[in-house]
């Protein structure tokens, strides 16, 4: 039987042991990174769809696009990282602003779905994925 034995650069090995260490301090950057991506493309969306196509003047008082944010980076029951994009509650007129962006995104009995979720995550999704590499590789390059 062949055996093939290969050695790895001291330096790399040194920063794959110190990436181990500061992995629950690293994640929630890198994921962070990623979420603002997806929530720019979301709040665009958003301002985008807004008042448009409608009969009557829209009635936005821009609570909805100031209630989107990205949360911080949490780690659920099975030890992963999670960061979600929403929107924060309440509302100052005491409805729901997930119950508004529902009936933006999926429409209702008189009024046409503006999808605006939805085309986000699909149009953010590569652009998420190299900022988040990129954040990865600098502070990888940090250690």
């Amino acid at each position: 039987m062949a055996k093939a034995t290969y050695k790895l650069p001291e330096d790399f090995l040194i920063k794959v042991s110190r990436l181990a260490e500061r992995t629950d301090e690293i994640l929630p950057r890198v994921l962070q990174a990623g979420g603002e991506v997806v929530e720019a493309k979301v709040k665009s969306n958003l301002q985008s769809v807004i008042g448009s196509g409608t009969k009557e003047e829209s009635r936005s008082t821009g609570e909805l696009v100031g209630a989107l944010g990205v949360s911080a980076a949490r780690q659920d029951k099975n030890g992963d990282f999670n960061v979600k994009v929403g929107f924060s509650e309440p509302r100052s007129d005491g409805k729901s602003n997930a119950m508004i962006a529902g009936v933006l995104e999926y429409g209702k009995h008189g009024q046409p779905a503006k999808p605006f979720l939805k085309p986000a995550k699909s149009a953010s999704k590569n652009a998420c994925i190299e900022a988040m590499k990129a954040k990865l590789e600098s502070e990888v390059g940090g250690i």
